[in-house]
Parts: C-alpha cells; sequence; structure tokens
C-alpha cells in the first residue's frame, strides 16, 4: 500500500526514529500508526537485548537548577560512541530527561527511571532510543540537591558537570566560581569534617608507609601523617582548597569576603573522564 510523506513525518515524531525506519514500520503495520509504533518499540527492545552487554562509556553530563533555584538535578545519560553523544538529538533526549527530574523533584535514579515521559516511563523512552540510535543508551546517574539557592554548572562538551548549594541567594558570579572550583579540583568534600572515616584512614595508612619507607623514627609517624592529612584536606575539601580564580585566598575565604553569612551546604560533580 501506498505510504504517504505525512504519515511518515508523524511516525518520526512520535518516536524519533529515521525516515526509513518510519516508511517499512508504516509498510509492515500496513498503514495502521498504532502499530507502526508498536513495530518501531518492538525494534527497540530486540536491538538493547543484543547490545546489553556492550560498553556505555560515552554520553553527557548535565545539570541544571530550577526556574526558582531551589533544585538541581544532574544526569548522565551514556551511549557507546562520541559520534553520538555529540548528535543533537541524542543531546536533547538527555535534557528532556533533565527537566522531568527538575519538574518533579525526582529523589532518585529509580524514581527517574521509572517516571512518566510523554506517557511512558522513562526507561521505555531510553529502550526506544537504544533502537532508534543504534547504539547501547544508559541512565547511569543522577544526583540532586534541595537547598535555598542551587546552582549548575556545566563544563563545555558536556563531560563534566557540577550543582553547588548555599544557604542563601547568592550572586550569580559567585555561584558560577565556586561550580567551577567544584568541576576544576574535584574536591573529595566540603570540609575537614564531612571527609569519610574511610578516606582519612586510607590518608593515613599511606603517609605513614610512606614516611616509614623513608626512615622516619616510628615515634614520629603519628605526628608526620597528621601533617600529610592536613595538605590532603587543604587540596581534596572544597572550603580549604586553594581558590583558583586568586591563588592567595581558600575558598572559604572567597566566601566570607562575599558575605559573611554565606556558606556552601552541599556539591555534586560527576565526569566522564575519570
Amino acid at each position: 500500500m501506498a505510504i504517504s510523506a505525512a504519515d511518515v513525518m508523524k511516525l518520526r515524531k512520535a518516536t524519533g526514529a529515521g525516515m526509513m525506519d518510519c516508511k517499512k514500520a508504516l509498510a509492515d503495520a500496513e498503514g495502521d500508526f498504532n502499530r507502526a509504533v508498536e513495530i518501531i518499540r518492538e525494534k527497540g527492545k530486540a536491538i538493547a537485548n543484543k547490545r546489553a552487554d556492550r560498553e556505555a562509556s560515552e554520553g553527557v553530563v548535565l545539570s541544571k537548577a530550577s526556574a526558582d533555584g531551589k533544585f538541581g538535578a544532574l544526569v548522565v545519560v551514556n551511549c557507546e560512541t562520541d559520534f553520538v553523544a555529540k548528535n543533537e538529538g541524542f543531546v536533547s533526549f538527555a535534557e528532556k530527561i533533565l527537566d522531568l527530574a527538575i519538574e518533579n523533584k525526582v529523589a532518585d535514579i529509580k524514581a527517574l527511571k521509572a517516571a512518566e515521559l510523554d506517557g511512558r516511563s522513562v526507561i521505555e523512552h531510553i529502550t526506544e532510543q537504544t533502537g532508534v540510535i543504534g547504539e547501547k543508551i544508559d541512565l547511569s546517574h543522577y544526583a540532586c540537591i534541595c537547598d535555598e539557592n542551587v546552582v549548575p554548572y556545566i563544563h563545555p562538551g558536556n563531560k563534566l558537570a557540577t550543582l553547588v548549594g548555599f544557604n542563601k541567594d547568592t550572586d550569580v558570579q559567585v555561584g558560577r566560581d565556586v561550580a567551577m572550583q567544584v568541576a576544576a579540583m574535584a574536591p573529595v568534600a566540603l570540609d575537614k569534617s564531612d571527609c569519610p572515616q574511610e578516606v582519612v584512614d586510607q590518608e593515613l595508612k599511606i603517609a605513614k608507609e610512606k614516611y616509614r619507607a623513608e626512615g622516619k623514627p616510628e615515634a614520629m609517624l603519628d605526628k608526620i601523617a597528621q601533617g600529610a592529612l592536613n595538605k590532603f584536606f587543604k587540596d581534596n575539601t572544597l572550603l580549604n582548597q586553594t581558590f583558583v580564580k586568586d591563588g592567595k585566598i581558600s575558598v572559604r575565604d572567597y566566601l566570607s569576603q562575599t558575605d559573611k553569612s554565606l556558606a556552601v551546604t552541599g556539591f555534586k560533580r560527576f565526569t566522564l573522564n575519570a
């Protein structure tokens, strides 16, 4: 039967599938639009099953805040190749998932995968996109912050993004500076007291082993290791790091100089280049 260009375009708009795939699906469905949609979705499931064991290490990392600035989310949507990761349609798909998360203030990745987007769950859309694109697609990471002010930052290239929460509204540039600091310096914690105990114990162990191997007296190892730990805190906790835009002050100093009551309450960071 003859398949009209209008029907093909309608199916393409509904599914995101290519022109030839849409034309074939309509032909196989004998012009039944709903059946054609199902054919394309079934194709997506079949391709997803075939590619389940493939490595999807490319993709995009995106972050965004709500219009009122009180909720921010970060998503990682993966694919197999950088070519697809740079595709406008793929980036747009990831942005839709991010917008859905923000609109519904989604709490975790399980809830996001189950959330409804255009009448179907996010995970169903991901399966469909696998069929459309022909690569394994995965929503692998999700994080969010809810606070008085949340500032997002996406590094050019969509491979690295951050979120920073503040206790109050802050100057746009200040928020961006701190979000970029998190991106550039990859802190492991906000402050000394927030550093996981296992990280502290490991750093002390490494320092002791290092200085023991250098022949330092056993009685001095605890003190020397504590000094090394303090250096670790300075380099790896956000508030104690040297501020990248002014090497003479710390991030804590920068915030204090801006507004003594301004405080960072938390941050999220993810990169595909780790």
